[in-house]
């Protein structure tokens, strides 16, 4: 019974076998991540290193999310109509030149502020134009039975990246200079560039819609007509808005333990989200993605209430943790919602508004907390996060009875029907 058990549950590594492209995609951004991660880490402890404030750190997400509300719809109108892996391609070689100004301006007497803040702005641009192209390529090189499994090895690859760079990047923070932190990323990149360039060619879909505002608003109508669609990104904004405690982080680290601790507290979510995704052989039997994705944010938010009351150091890790899982949970079904049922011709328009709805809510959740953590302290922040998260969500499963309801066996036979439409036209 144990035996069988662990066959239903353990992860699928069907796409890595049978697909070439995908195993290339799926090392370059698994290595080029885990470098993201680290300077992900970095940069805001380079600024609370340099100003000691927490809103100047919360910031940071402010400088990224105006560019990334502008760049994810253009992105999303360029992956489909033009190539998708060269855009992928072009975007981490823009993120290869930005990594380099961050290791050029921290090797000086006085590393610049404004700098930091331009570097993270830009690479917020060059993400909403990449990741798009990057989302959309997962459907174009797995067939659609196997997009289950291929959302739990992105998120895998995606947790093993988010637990291993932070993790080494607070060891690196506390042993030698931010230069050679930046330099291991920089290294990243060029691993990743190689693997890239080495990707067969993705063309646009048939009869691919020119760029232009008409169909970005195409993009944007039709996400409006989905309920499923709409349930998904609205139900993670609240989540990473309210729930999102990592400007903090540096400030709970210090009273923690210092700079070693900042690692693992960064790193504590991906053990749990690795150990979800680990175990995500399941979702392929469950249907209720709508429900599952409730229930997870709603987890995600009792857990982060947790973290903001514990004083230990090992009960934060183990919150943290447990609210890993739960958003990983959330993200698995969400990615299976958007891959199994989104119609090809749209997959990078929408991929856009699906960046901006995983981007925004944290971006914006770091002024918030570094805002209430000025006026009601770290934990008082913390704590008030957690229990808005849980209250939101209740909230939009209510506004939202049909994204509850929602069943994935009807949205992927309505893409097959789309697409099929769509092909016959284009003929």
């Amino acid at each position: 019974m144990l035996l069988s058990l662990l066959r239903r549950t353990a992860l699928d590594l069907t796409p890595l076998r049978t697909s070439r492209d995908y195993r290339l995609v799926f090392t370059a951004a698994g290595v080029s991540g885990f470098g993201s991660f680290i300077t992900y880490v970095t940069l805001p402890y380079q600024v609370y290193q340099m100003t000691g404030d927490p809103l100047l750190v919360g910031l940071i997400g402010v400088c990224e999310l105006v560019p990334l509300l502008v760049m994810a719809f253009v992105g999303g109108a360029l992956a489909d109509y033009l190539d998708r892996r060269a855009l992928v391609l072009g975007g981490e070689i823009g993120f290869t030149l930005l990594c380099g100004a961050l290791l050029v301006n921290s090797l000086g007497d006085r590393p610049q502020l404004w700098l930091l803040y331009l570097v993270a702005a830009f690479t917020a641009a060059l993400d909403g134009l990449q990741r798009p192209a990057m989302e959309g390529l997962t459907p174009r090189i797995v067939p659609p039975d196997q997009i289950p499994a291929a959302s739990a090895l992105n998120s895998l690859r995606m947790q093993i990246a988010q637990l291993g760079g932070p993790g080494l990047a607070g060891v690196l923070i506390a042993s030698v200079d931010l230069a050679w932190v930046y330099a291991v990323d920089l290294a990243t990149f060029a691993f990743s560039l190689v693997c890239l360039a080495m990707v067969r060619a993705v063309p646009p879909p048939p009869a691919a819609d020119r760029p232009s505002l008409r169909s970005v608003v195409t993009g944007l109508r039709y996400a409006r007509s989905r309920p499923e669609l709409l349930g998904t990104y609205l139900v993670d904004i609240n989540a990473m808005f309210f729930g999102m405690p990592q400007a903090l982080y540096p400030f709970m680290a210090e009273r923690l333990g210092g700079p070693a601790v900042l690692g693992l507290l960064y790193a504590a979510p991906a053990v749990g989200s690795l150990v979800a995704t680990v175990g995500s052989g399941w979702t392929a039997r469950v249907h209720r993605h709508g429900l599952m994705v409730v229930l997870a944010a709603g987890g995600w938010g009792l857990a982060i209430v947790a973290v903001g009351l514990t004083r230990s150091l090992w009960l934060a890790l183990f919150f943290l943790a447990l609210a890993g899982a739960a958003d990983m949970i959330s993200g698995l079904f969400r990615m299976i919602i958007w891959n199994q049922t989104i119609p090809d011709h749209l997959r990078g328009r929408l991929a856009g508004i699906e960046l901006l709805s995983y981007s925004t809510g944290p971006l914006l959740g770091q002024l918030r907390s570094g805002l209430a953590a000025r006026w009601m302290g770290v934990h008082g922040a913390i704590v008030s996060g957690g229990v808005l998260c849980v209250v939101g969500t209740v909230a939009l499963a209510a506004l939202l009875p049909a994204f509850v309801r929602y069943d994935g066996r009807d949205g992927l036979a309505r893409k097959q029907a789309e697409d099929a439409a769509r092909a016959a036209t284009a003929v």
